[in-house]
């Protein structure tokens, strides 16, 4: 049967992780053991009884008591040609979101053309005129007349086209079926915006990643699965060969992804993912399916829908290049977890519910630790139409984000932190593999023994990592030789960079926290290094904000840096204040220009809105938070405009 899924077969497994070779102070004595990474093979289904038989197979092994798994995960959270604005040349100069890869859109919660900015707060779109500083339309995204407090929703925009990505239904604990309401609404932004058509994928929302006016979503299911009702007098084993049953008799349609997509008329079309788009690697369980979409915003959702791919995977940290979609699955964090009964008495409002102990036929579940190494699967985006599979690998460790991956030059970069089983010692590592095969080609490990990974980031054929546990180690990495890639230089500081930031030429911008020579974190901060000489990186500059924290430390959308002339805005959360930390950063240091706040929200509980993104536009700043946006001069930080959201 044919299929648009290519399987490709990587060659020898990786190689296991050296030992530590560069000791950070404070680091235990004794490095993880290595890991040995097995090579990771895609392989399309030749029909659906082939997919079913395997699926159930393979979910009939990775069944317990109580669903899928012995224990819990924790979850780490009308159509046509869209019509470009005639006035964008003539929009004024503006900053963009910012993006790991140059020409590769993130989703986010605000966006501008420089003429319009359009958000999404509480389910409604609106959409502000730039020049006169107004909100011009708004679209109401959810249904029926309440608004939705706090629905998290980002966007992606393409000329008069919107992308919105709903995510709403995502549990933390989850094992016995599936459950997500993630919607991608298109939305025509000309004059009056209006809703071409809804898309309502199966499983939740993971990322996605816009070129040109093609969007690739990824989504995550499992399952759809009924296993039967607890039964209190039932032992672990019983239930598990209850729920193995269960799995057994389960269709094909319980695993294959079903799409709705509603267009502007209310016409309702499904669709399910045919049996030969379906993949899967050598070695899966069968309880989790990636699926990736496809929609071009210039011609909207067509009469293929989102042309949707699968692979029998999981995954939840998305790269993205003008070339490749990078998918990687992390491994989980899992603990024991012991349900109470079924059917328990109500305390008296004197007692109290004595604990739950087990018994000899009950015992508490064993922890099960899967192994600490991560998948990558890689596509190819290049050509109009559904990606197509190109290879995947597998490293030691776990990732830290998208920034942990870098494509460069025919190579995949990926930085990993790999703790021991015990959880006592880890390292981290940098490996290469080739892109086309996914092979590893060369490694450098050994960096911050005893800690983890804070940030990453690549650029070019340089890399840059800060690891952390009492002090900040800032390695440099030459890159240029995939097969012996090396550590060139180290900066040992006190605190830490969440987040790395290219400056100008021969400058590296971090963002994080300060900390005490024992560790102890002590507020933000935002350093300036000279990275020139890799062999001697040094701090030239620091900005310390003590007990405070910022969002840009861990999302760095929120990090505006307008290199034109040095500009730089961060969001800032103290304990009684909030705002945005405006500051100036040239080649010799970092320099804060003063504070934008919100107007304090009356009421029961005033309170100061916390401000989430920044951006540039001709001669102002313009601040968003939750409540509203603010306009201020970009030079004097004057305020010129509020305008409320809600």
């Amino acid at each position: 049967m044919k299929t648009l899924i290519r399987t490709a077969v990587t060659a020898a497994a990786l190689a296991a992780v050296t030992a530590a070779c560069t000791a950070s102070t404070g680091g235990p004595s004794n490095p993880p053991k290595p890991v040995k990474a097995n090579p990771v093979r895609l392989v399309a289904y030749s029909s659906c009884d082939d997919l079913l038989g395997g699926l159930r197979e393979q979910a009939a092994k990775n069944v317990g008591p109580y669903g899928f798994g012995n224990v819990i995960p924790i979850m780490a959270m009308e159509d046509g040609q869209a019509k470009a604005r005639s006035d964008t040349a003539s929009a004024p100069e503006h900053s963009t979101t910012n993006v790991h890869e140059a020409g590769v859109d993130e989703p986010d919660l605000v966006k501008t053309d420089g003429n319009r900015i359009i958000t999404v707060t509480d389910g409604t779109l609106r959409i502000i005129d730039t020049a006169t500083r107004k909100i011009t339309s708004s679209l109401k995204l959810t249904e029926g007349d309440q608004r939705v407090p706090g629905l998290p929703a980002d966007l992606l925009v393409s000329g008069d086209r919107a992308l919105v990505l709903m995510r709403g239904g995502d549990i933390m604990y989850k094992t016995r079926g599936p459950v997500a309401d993630t919607r991608y609404v298109v939305v025509d932004l000309a004059g009056q915006p209006k809703v071409l058509s809804t898309i309502r994928p199966a499983g939740s929302y993971v990322d996605a990643r816009m070129v040109g006016s093609t969007v690739r979503l990824v989504t995550r299911s499992q399952p759809d699965i009924t296993f039967p009702e607890l039964r209190q007098d039932a032992s672990e084993a019983e239930r598990t060969k209850e729920n193995e049953a269960a799995v057994r008799r389960a269709p094909v349609d319980a695993w294959l992804p079903a799409t709705e997509i509603t267009d502007a008329a209310g016409k309702v079309t499904k669709d399910t993912v045919k049996c030969d788009r379906v993949s899967h690697p050598a070695d899966y369980t069968g309880t989790s399916l990636l699926t990736v979409h496809t929609i071009d915003l210039a011609q909207g959702v067509t009469a293929a829908g989102t042309d949707p791919i699968s692979l029998a995977a999981d995954g939840d940290v998305v790269h993205g290049t003008g070339q490749s979609l990078y998918v990687a699955s992390n491994p989980r964090w899992w603990f024991p977890v012991r349900p109470l009964p079924i059917e328990e008495p109500a305390p008296s409002s004197s007692a109290v519910a004595p604990a739950v102990e087990p018994t000899p036929s009950d015992p508490v579940p064993t922890p099960t630790v899967p192994p600490e190494e991560t998948e990558v699967h890689r596509f190819d985006i290049a050509s109009a139409g559904a990606p197509t599979y190109v290879a995947s690998g597998k490293v030691p460790g776990r990732l830290l984000n998208q920034y942990s991956l870098s494509e460069h030059e025919g190579h995949l970069r990926v930085a990993t932190t790999l703790n021991s089983a015990d959880g006592k010692t880890s390292s981290s590592a940098v490996y290469v593999l080739n892109a086309d095969s996914m092979a590893k080609v060369g490694e450098v490990g050994g960096l911050g023994e005893g800690e983890r990974i804070y940030s990453v980031r690549f650029i070019g054929a340089v890399g840059y990592c800060v690891t952390f546990k009492q002090v900040d180690p800032l390695y440099t990495l030459d890159l240029r030789d995939p097969a012996a890639p090396r550590v060139t230089g180290e900066l040992k500081i006190t605190g830490y960079s969440a987040y790395l930031h290219p400056g100008a030429e021969g400058r590296l911008i971090g963002i994080g926290q300060e900390a005490s020579d024992k560790g102890r974190t002590l507020g933000t901060q935002v350093s300036l290094f000279d990275v020139s000489d890799p062999a001697a990186p040094r701090r030239l500059s620091q900005m310390f904000q003590k007990d405070a924290g910022s969002e840009a430390e861990w999302d760095p959308h929120a990090f505006l840096y307008w290199p034109k002339s040095g500009l730089s805005v961060i969001p800032l959360s103290k304990q009684n204040e909030s705002g945005a930390l405006v500051l100036k950063i040239d080649d010799s240091g970092v320099r804060e220009l003063g504070m934008i706040k919100h107007p304090t929200q009356k009421g029961d509980y005033p309170y100061q809105p916390g401000i989430q993104r920044s951006m540039v536009i001709g001669d102002s700043l313009w601040t968003l938070s939750y409540e509203g946006v603010q306009v201020n001069d970009a030079t004097t930080l004057a305020s010129q405009s509020w305008i409320p959201l809600r």
